[in-house]
This record gives structure tokens, sequence and C-alpha cells, in this order.
């Protein structure tokens, strides 16, 4: 992790190894208001690495529970491992009253993720499975 401005903040995670992810500081004070969305900065970059293997990681910006609670979502939310720019958490009201977001709040949470892509292959069939081409609601309510 890398802290790009003064006021920035590294991640933390409050229970190493049971935590999914780390949690993310806002830099700067903002108003979100009602059904709007915005870009909030955190002030870091970060290489990802598995920490045995040194493998690339991802990562996945995903909701706190306690900012949705307060009707706030994140959304985009995925930084590919070869990214170095600042983190941006893209950030929607869902609310009908603004919320204001402090300097230094904890808004959002990231989680490593291996990167499993591969190049794609086209094929003329496709293996057998059960569900098969069965999609919306097959499996039941």
């Amino acid at each position: 992790m890398k802290l790009l401005v003064e006021g920035a903040r590294l991640p933390v995670v409050a229970h190493p190894g049971e935590d999914l992810g780390y949690d993310l500081f806002s830099l700067e004070s903002v108003v979100l208001v009602p059904r709007a969305t915005i870009k909030v900065r955190t002030g870091i970059s970060v290489e990802a690495r598995h920490p045995a293997s040194g493998s690339s990681l991802g990562l996945l910006v995903r909701d706190r529970s306690s900012m949705a609670a307060r009707g706030i979502a994140t959304t985009g939310g995925v930084i590919d491992a070869g990214y170095r720019g600042e983190i941006l958490v893209l950030m929607t009201n869902l609310g009908e009253s603004a919320v204001e977001l402090k300097a230094g709040e904890k808004i959002a949470q990231m989680i490593p993720v291996p990167v499993l892509t591969g190049s794609v292959q086209e094929v003329e069939t496709l293996e057998d499975s059960d569900r098969a081409g069965e999609g919306f609601g097959s499996s039941g309510h």
C-alpha cells in the first residue's frame, strides 16, 4: 500500500485471518445527495500480493454493513491486479436525505481475490451438465 497524499490512511483489518476484507477510509469529507453517485477518494494506491505465494491479487470493493444500514451502496468495485492509481470508491446514496461522510471515516471494505482469468477459446460444443440451459428461477423459489 502506498499513501499518495497527506491525511490518507492505510486500510486496516480488525481481525486478521478472520475478517474477509480491509476497511477503507475516506480521504476527505463529502456530502452524498439523495439518488446520486460520487467518487470518494482514499488517497492510497495498492499492489496486492498473496502473502504465501506472492502471486498478484485483484481486489473487490464492497459495502460495509454500517454504510448499507445508512442507505449508502458501494458500486463498481473491481480493482484489477495491475492497477496502480488511486483507489476511488463509487458510493450511491439510495435514501431521501443527504448523508455526510467525514474525512477518516470507514467507507467500504476491500477484499483480495485471486486472479483466475486466462485467454478465451471458442469451441463448437460445451460439456453437458445437469443444469444445462435452465436459468432464472430454475432451482425453485
